[in-house]
């Protein structure tokens, strides 16, 4: 940090209690204006902010995520010669949307996500230069899902794995049970990942899941994963706290998993594109075209709003198909 010189009254932060404001413009011994850059230091504010995120139990992939868009933003801002107060800090934040979309040719989605992510980041740390910064509106798209032959499919493709040694008999079992979890219990990735053995009961077949903001939930899951975990618990290490992990004991990264299913999808000849999520969103479409009611849904995939699961009934246009071609009969 550089020392520097108070010789503007404009403040350019909000006024907030309890917190210390910095006036900008900033000059040095010289006169000369000093760079923002070198009044704030982000790396430091952006290692704090990513600790916060992991006490508040964000998934990895999210952490990784706004890591990588804070990075990002801040190797832009070395290109500019000119960051001195809030206004051209506004003005470079603008231009570094413009070249994500121009140059990187990133979706509506993606750019909402910078725009959230960055303005969080600058709050975490009392900085409110992008405070004036609306939010863009995200583009909606139905979830993508598989239809019960395909998610059979997949499964089922776990079967050519090799078996001829003890651990080649462990991770063909991990992976089918990794493929059952995520489909029959309709979990998140980073739940899979977290849970741990006993937080499952055998008997009335439920699992607690600790999910986004820290808050439990029950999920279900039915005989058939019942009968793989109990195989599945013949092979495994009875020290390892995890139900999920590699062959040397530690848990599994998110990308691991997403690599292996995208082995298996390719096996089984779906030409969708299939994630950990796609599973989720197949779990949703399926209960909702069996008739499971989408309030029942909702406490399942630990949705805290309904209008989040109510996408799913967008979903199954064969259902809505079969309805209005029987109305029509009648």
């Amino acid at each position: 940090m550089v020392a520097f010189q108070n010789q503007n009254k404009n403040n350019i932060f909000h006024q907030i209690e309890n917190s210390s404001t910095i006036p900008l413009p900033q000059y040095n011994s010289l006169g000369e204006k000093i760079s923002i850059l070198e009044i704030f230091d982000f790396e430091d504010m952006c290692e704090e902010y990513i600790i916060d995120l992991e006490i508040r139990n964000y998934s990895e992939n999210t952490i990784k995520t706004y890591n990588s868009i804070i990075h990002s933003f801040l190797e832009f801002l070395e290109g500019e010669d000119d960051l001195y107060d809030g206004r051209k800090f506004l003005r470079s934040f603008k231009k570094h949307i413009k070249f994500l979309k121009r140059e990187k040719d990133v979706s509506q989605n993606y750019i909402y996500l910078v725009t959230v992510c960055l303005k969080k980041f600058l709050e975490f740390n009392n900085i409110y230069f992008l405070s004036e910064v609306e939010t863009p509106k995200r583009t909606k798209s139905l979830p993508k899902s598989l239809n019960e032959y395909e998610v059979q499919a997949l499964i089922s493709s776990v079967d050519e794995d090799n078996e001829k040694t003890d651990i080649q008999k462990f991770i063909k079992m991990r992976n089918r049970i990794i493929l059952t979890l995520l489909y029959s219990s309709g979990l998140r990735i980073s739940e899979l990942l977290n849970l741990k053995l006993n937080d499952i009961d055998f008997k009335t077949r439920t699992m607690r899941i600790r999910g986004k903001g820290d808050k439990d939930r029950i999920v279900l899951f039915d005989q058939d994963a019942l009968d793989l975990l109990n195989d599945y618990n013949t092979l495994r290490d009875p020290s390892n706290d995890f139900l999920i992990y590699n062959k040397n004991g530690n848990k599994l990264s998110s990308r691991y998993v997403e690599i292996l299913i995208k082995k298996y999808a390719e096996r089984a000849g779906i030409k969708k594109k299939v994630t950990p999520h796609v599973l989720r969103h197949s779990f949703a479409t399926h209960l909702l075209k069996n008739g499971v009611d989408i309030r029942i849904i909702q406490q399942l995939l630990g949705h805290a709003s309904l209008s989040t699961t109510q996408i799913y009934t967008s979903v199954d246009m064969e259902t809505v198909k079969d309805i209005y071609d029987k109305a029509r009969e009648n």
